[in-house]
Parts: C-alpha cells; sequence; structure tokens
C-alpha cells in the first residue's frame, strides 16, 4: 500500500475485493455512473458480488443507456475501524440472466427496481483508504 500525494492509502486488489463484498454485505448502496451524451448520468444501486464482479439490478430505461455505452463505472464507499475507504469497479457491463449466475443477487430498497440484472465485469478495481482528519 502507498500513499498518494492527496494523503490516501492507495489500496491492493485483494483489499478493495474485500471491502467490496463487506459493502455488498452490509447492504451499502453503491453508484453507477454510465457515460452519455451531454453529461455523465451517476444513479444510486444496490448490488451483489459474484465472484471479482459486481451484480446489479436496474429498469428497461437505465438498461438501454448501459447497453449502448458498454463500459460502466461502480463506487462504493464505506467506513471501517474509524477509517473511510472508496472502492471503485471500471469494466464492461453485460446482460445476466435472471438466475445471476448462481450467486447472491441484490437487494434493491426501491419499491419499483426492475427486472434487468447486469453484471459490472471488473476489468479494473482500485480503492482509497482515508484517515478521519482532525477539525
Amino acid at each position: 500500500m502507498w500513499i498518494d500525494e492527496r494523503g490516501s492509502s492507495v489500496l491492493g486488489t485483494g483489499e478493495c475485493r474485500r471491502l467490496l463484498a463487506l459493502g455488498s454485505k452490509e447492504r451499502r448502496h453503491g453508484h453507477l455512473g454510465v457515460g452519455q451524451p451531454g453529461a455523465p448520468l451517476v444513479l444510486p444501486l444496490d448490488y451483489a458480488v459474484h465472484g471479482p464482479d459486481v451484480v446489479v439490478r436496474m429498469g428497461e430505461g437505465l438498461f438501454a443507456r448501459v447497453e449502448q455505452a458498454g463500459l460502466v463505472a461502480f463506487q462504493v464507499d464505506g467506513e471501517t475501524g474509524g477509517d473511510d475507504w472508496s472502492v471503485l469497479v471500471r469494466g464492461l457491463a453485460l446482460a445476466e440472466d435472471e438466475d445471476g449466475g448462481g450467486g447472491a443477487l441484490p437487494v434493491p430498497r426501491v419499491a419499483s427496481p426492475g427486472h434487468r440484472l447486469v453484471r459490472i465485469r471488473a476489468d479494473v478495481v482500485t480503492g482509497r483508504r482515508f484517515a478521519a482528519a482532525a477539525h
């Protein structure tokens, strides 16, 4: 682990994957970033972890944007041991069968989460840990 120019600790891939799984277990939501003409779209979504990848559930409208974009980003933030952390997954978004590939499915906290499952392939996984700053 090394410290970047802003003073945050850069996490290794293994620790990023551990925190991503911890966030899913704790039912934290993440933010899906999708490129589109005009301005990027960023939306909160609940997620599950399948091996190295992230699975989310969405409606048809968002699915059409994700399918068109292909590459997406998914970020999860949390706190453990008094330190904040953030993990970013970047990769190809792929339609997933309703059985979710046999893994856990995301448990959405919205009334109408949609019926499309999308697997975000974890092509690039990065993360940072931030020590609590004194005010």
